[in-house]
């Protein structure tokens, strides 16, 4: 019976020389694409703006506070987890949004 640790396989990972040069439309094309994406980022954050005043004022009408710190304590740790300290800033922007919309 064998009992070594198998080798693990090797992991070539490939880094473009130029990846400007290989990114469809250059840096025109790449700029273009980030607008694309921000100006869908906005969108999202005012539709998760607006989701969150409907459940403040769902929240007050049952009687419960404005604020649910636990739950902004999950939604910090939901974007730092994945993107580390500026993930803590994100979350905070994304809440203080959602604060006070009601």
């Amino acid at each position: 019976m064998n009992t070594a640790a198998a080798e693990p396989a090797e992991t070539t990972v490939t880094t473009p020389t130029n990846p400007a040069a290989e990114a469809p439309g250059g840096v025109p094309g790449g700029r273009e694409r980030i607008d694309a994406i921000d100006a869908e980022i906005i969108a999202l954050i005012q539709r998760r703006t607006a989701v969150s005043a409907e459940i403040q004022a769902a929240r007050m009408t049952d009687g419960g506070r404005r604020l649910d710190l636990r739950r902004e304590t999950e939604v910090i740790g939901r974007y730092t987890r994945p993107l580390g300290r500026p993930g803590t800033s994100v979350a905070m922007a994304l809440l203080e949004l959602g604060r006070g919309r009601v």
